[in-house]
């Protein structure tokens, strides 16, 4: 049976995320059998860190401020977790699913594909994020 998506509780979610009103930061996609349905949602990037087990497929959308001295800006990021665990059937959907995300979750700065528990970093995806944006006025020499 083809995989769907619950659009409109996955963009409810995804809103929450990108919304300035609010602490959250990420959200998670999971399989429900074959629908995709948001899981959970949090303030803290361990948290999301924590759900990502070596036996589940996962689509994360996570919010992260970057920056410098002269401005803050938010950057989203979406992640796809496969766990270590997962068959190889189950890794051979995660593209074409990944798509029916992509119909929700289209504002991004960055896309990554994690299957290794110290990718996860939250420096590293914020390191990543950085790279996307434009000045970055810490990284010059200020001169009085």
């Amino acid at each position: 049976m083809a995989t769907k998506i619950d659009k409109e509780a996955c963009r409810e979610s995804y809103n929450l995320v990108r919304g300035d009103d609010n602490d959250v930061n990420w959200v998670i996609f999971k399989y429900d059998g074959h629908l995709i349905v948001p899981d959970s949602q949090g303030k803290d990037y361990e948290d999301f860190k924590l759900k990502c087990t070596n036996d589940c497929i996962l689509f994360g959308f996570h919010r992260i401020i970057t920056g410098d001295a002269m401005s803050k800006r938010a950057k989203f990021a979406l992640i796809t977790w496969i766990g270590d665990g997962v068959t190889v059937l189950q890794r051979a959907k995660v593209s074409t699913d990944k798509s029916l995300v992509k119909e929700v979750v289209q504002n991004f700065a960055k896309e990554f594909v994690i299957c290794d528990h110290q990718e996860l970093a939250e420096e590293y995806i914020k390191q990543e994020l950085e790279k996307t944006g434009g000045a970055n006025y810490d990284a010059q020499q200020q001169v009085e």
